[in-house]
């Protein structure tokens, strides 16, 4: 008989906020019913579709009851099954995913809504990857993306844009990426033309692409429809932001159908990832109680790839990450430049 967790902990929230208004909560967890598992969470990532829902801007599924929980991508190791549950036994790594409540130590899912996670894949990589990947991939699929295909991304260096640039490519397309200055390094890295932000970039990027543009993908939010009808990009080839935001709501949606949906294309994604198709950037890896500082991170829009929470950290000792370095030196830089071309002091004239 399958052993009942009496330790669970996950993070809920009884009103709209910010990341402070998330709690600590711990109790016994049920067995899991027919046809469901319980999973121990190893690694969960964490999403801006997350935010939205708890702070109220996304107000899709409003009528829920509160309290609700947090998070919806998880990686972990199967603790209990549930009757007539055939495809995992306990100790089986999963990758797995939720509509809600995947920040936790352990959380029980449909057995439909988990792949057996390759032991190739890194724990970390492995609880990121559902939402964004399969955000990025249904997007793709529907732009029919493949070669001859010049196509723009914008938010390049983001959790679902650098899924996109590397998929994009894979499939022969030649990919052109938005992005401010400090992503470049990134986006060359993995084969990607980086344009700049800002005035001017239909230029810039009609120079980078060399021809006519194709596709384009706004992560970004800003100008997107613009941008893509003065590069001459057919409406049927663009997806705005908030087409996006429509993707990831379908991909959290529980009904047999979308669960079968979202399990088949995060079947794909772990086929790709050992294919070397693309890689998953985690730019930040926190313990499962920093949780707030974690949604900090994201909130500031500096993060490449993902951020991740840990229930079982190596340690909780905090160190300096390579982006907040660079982000210090630009600030300075910026504040040199300021004072450099401000007003000339009345004595110096």
């Amino acid at each position: 008989m399958a052993r009942k967790v009496r330790d669970a902990a996950w993070y809920e929230y009884v009103e709209y906020g910010d990341a402070d208004v998330l709690q600590r909560v711990s109790g016994p967890l049920d067995e899991p019913g027919p046809g469901h598992v319980t999973v121990e969470v190893m690694t969960t990532a964490i999403n801006h579709m997350d935010a939205f829902l708890r702070n109220g801007k996304e107000q899709t599924w409003s009528d829920l009851p509160w309290p609700r929980r947090s998070g919806s991508d998880f990686a972990g190791v199967v603790t209990a099954v549930g009757a007539g549950t055939t495809a995992f036994k306990v100790g089986s790594e999963v990758i797995g995913y939720t509509r809600t409540g995947a920040h936790a130590t352990h959380i029980t899912v449909p057995a439909g809504a988990l792949v057996t996670k390759p032991k190739s894949i890194e724990w970390e990589v492995a609880g990121s990857l559902y939402l964004a990947g399969a955000t990025a991939l249904d997007i793709l699929d529907e732009l029919r993306i493949g070669p001859g295909d010049v196509i723009v991304v914008s938010a390049a260096a983001g959790g679902v844009g650098s899924l996109q640039v590397q998929l994009a490519k894979q499939r022969g397309a030649r990919v052109i990426g938005t992005c401010g200055e400090r992503n470049f390094d990134y986006l060359r890295q993995i084969g990607v033309s980086p344009v700049k932000y800002g005035d001017d970039m239909v230029e810039r990027i009609r120079r980078a692409a060399g021809g006519p543009v194709t596709a384009f993908i706004d992560n970004f939010g800003k100008d997107g429809a613009d941008i893509a009808e003065a590069l001459g990009v057919l409406e049927a080839k663009y997806r705005s932001s908030e087409y996006r935001r429509e993707v990831e709501l379908r991909l959290l949606q529980d009904d047999p159908a979308s669960i079968a949906h979202g399990t088949a294309q995060l079947t794909k994604l772990t086929a790709l990832l050992g294919q070397g198709a693309f890689r998953m950037l985690v730019s930040g890896l926190y313990p499962l109680d920093d949780i707030i500082d974690a949604f900090e991170d994201l909130a500031r829009l500096h993060s490449r790839g993902k951020i991740v929470l840990a229930t079982r950290p190596v340690t909780t000792y905090r160190t300096l990450k390579a982006r907040d370095v660079q982000d210090r030196i630009s600030d300075q830089q910026d504040d040199l430049r300021r004072a450099m071309t401000g007003p000339v002091p009345v004595a110096a004239r």
